[in-house]
């Protein structure tokens, strides 16, 4: 219920393209923009390519820090909104969500429910993870388990140091008490946990992972 008033909501924010051409991927831009595709048949039966486009300098900038995703059909500028996106298309709507290290969500929903991950352009740095784990899937499975070790070891070694500190707030202490944590590591050693969350939270953005292991991440 709560998933389709949120798609609802999404759809309301789309509004119409402008027609523009939809600029090729460039080999400076993987860290900057993802770039996904869609091919469907139109209700005439017409074989269409549908393109999301997601600038992530774009979303930096913005007010709310989430940005807009652009849908072009064809080629050409056919709708934006502000993310996270739901775009009405033949067959069911495209839906895009972001992380704060990319994207967790570019995926085809039929009006069935089945689901379908969009198509990364080639030369993007989905792109290149994915053929990546098409070409050397061993090597791509051993980063895939890196990545989720740099999230498993920080949330074991920091979150206890984090509640520590909640507990040292005055009306926390007064009800609950305080809490030492096991664990206690050097500034410098915390941030590097950070930092090396943070790269895998990118890596897993790049194969559109999400949990609550990357939500701690974020935080």
């Amino acid at each position: 219920m709560f998933k389709e008033w949120s798609r609802r909501r999404a759809m309301q924010r789309v509004k119409p393209g402008n027609g523009r051409p939809l600029k090729r991927f460039r080999w400076w831009q993987p860290l900057s923009r993802a770039l996904f595709y869609l091919p469907l048949r139109d209700d005439a039966g017409r074989q269409v390519v549908y393109a999301v486009d997601v600038s992530y300098l774009q979303r930096a900038a913005s007010d709310d820090g989430k940005g807009k995703a652009h849908l072009y059909l064809d080629g050409r500028h056919h709708a934006e909104s502000k993310l996270p996106a739901a775009f009405p298309v033949p067959g069911g709507v495209i839906e895009v969500a972001p992380t704060s290290f990319g994207l967790k969500r570019c995926h085809y929903v039929t009006d069935e429910g089945a689901e379908y991950q969009l198509t990364p352009d080639r030369d993007s740095a989905e792109g290149r993870r994915e053929r990546l784990d098409r070409e050397r899937p061993a090597l791509s499975r051993w980063i895939g388990l890196l990545s989720l070790l740099l999230l498993i070891v920080p949330a074991l070694l920091v979150i206890p140091q984090l509640v520590e500190v909640a507990f040292e707030i005055p009306p926390v202490a007064e009800r609950f008490g305080t809490f030492t944590s096991p664990v206690h590591l050097p500034f410098w050693l915390n941030v590097a946990l950070a930092l090396g969350a943070a790269v895998a939270s990118t890596e897993r953005a790049l194969r559109l992972r999400y949990g609550w292991l990357d939500s701690v991440a974020q935080g």
